[in-house]
């Protein structure tokens, strides 16, 4: 199918571009297009005007801003696989990176098209939801940063305006050594994932955790944290009994239910998920000791 018809305009800068915004009642934004271009085709969504953002200087790139990375809105996908501070300092985002679509699609898909499309499956808002990322939109007139736990306002929405557009997010940064791991479940490689789940874990001396992430997406509306399997975990000593046990809280979620999967299986998804992201997450913790979690 061909895109319906609409008025097409490229920007040069921030300014224009949520000038756009605020002018027209019927816009969309284009990032990478990934979801945008086949969305028009099928005719899912009919606007009368779409805003390119692809010439606008200053907004893609990485950066080390004390203990956070900062991410440009428009900064691909390829190149947060490619970067080695990235690889360094959120090794969690780079290895959930590698689960996004395809190289062709990685080469033109962006971060913040990721995050403001929100698809419940997509791994760069699970990883943002386990980081606790803050992103920041941008209208006519200001700025404003969002705290990623408020962030899905529903299935596929952002709780941000129409007229306001992401320009960047920053990623908290864990301590070095810490433990991290991202597994999801698809049809094929390189689908949106059926169940994921991202770990964080903060191990001392001996194997206690200190502090624990767990997300899991594509069970609900959005990227969900777990925060009773999170509770059960600090404080205890890591172990396949402990992370056998806490994972099977997960069956207690309300999952979503659709063409692709029951709720049940969603579930079942996301406890066997988890357990096998903590088992790996704490085996890469610095002082952790090597465990195999089926």
């Amino acid at each position: 199918m061909k895109p319906p018809p609409f008025t097409y305009h490229d920007p040069r800068s921030i300014e224009d571009a949520v000038a756009l915004l605020a002018e027209k009642d019927n816009a969309k934004l284009l990032a990478g297009g990934q979801s945008l271009m086949p969305m028009l085709n099928m005719r899912f969504v009919l606007p009368d005007d779409v805003i390119d953002l692809n010439l606008i200087d200053g907004l893609a790139g990485i950066t080390e801003d004390g203990d956070a990375l900062v991410f440009g809105g428009m900064t691909r996908q390829r190149d947060i696989e490619y970067s080695d501070l990235v690889a360094r300092r959120c090794p969690l985002m780079k290895e959930a990176i590698l689960n996004v679509g395809h190289r062709q699609t990685r080469n033109r898909g962006t971060y913040g098209g990721s995050m403001s499309h929100l698809d419940p499956s997509a791994e760069l808002p699970s990883v943002s939801m386990a980081q606790d990322a803050i992103v920041t939109v941008q209208k006519k007139g200001g700025t404003r940063d969002i705290a990623m736990a408020d962030f899905p306002m529903g299935y596929m929405t952002p709780s941000f305006d129409l007229d306001e557009m992401v320009t960047g997010i920053r990623v908290p940064l864990w301590p070095e050594g810490h433990g991290y791991s991202f597994v999801e479940f698809a049809r094929r490689h390189g689908d949106f994932a059926i169940t994921s789940a991202a770990v964080l874990l903060d191990v001392e001396p001996g194997g206690r955790i200190k502090r624990a992430s767990i997300t899991v997406g594509g069970v609900g509306p959005a990227p969900l944290r777990v925060t009773a399997v999170e509770e059960g975990l600090t404080g205890e000593t890591g172990s396949v009994e402990l992370f056998t046990e806490i994972a099977e809280k997960c069956r207690e979620i309300d999952a979503m239910e659709d063409v692709y999967a029951p709720a049940w299986y969603r579930q079942h998804l996301a406890s066997v998920l988890t357990r096998r992201a903590l088992g790996k997450a704490f085996s890469r913790a610095a002082n952790g000791t090597e465990m195999t979690l089926r």
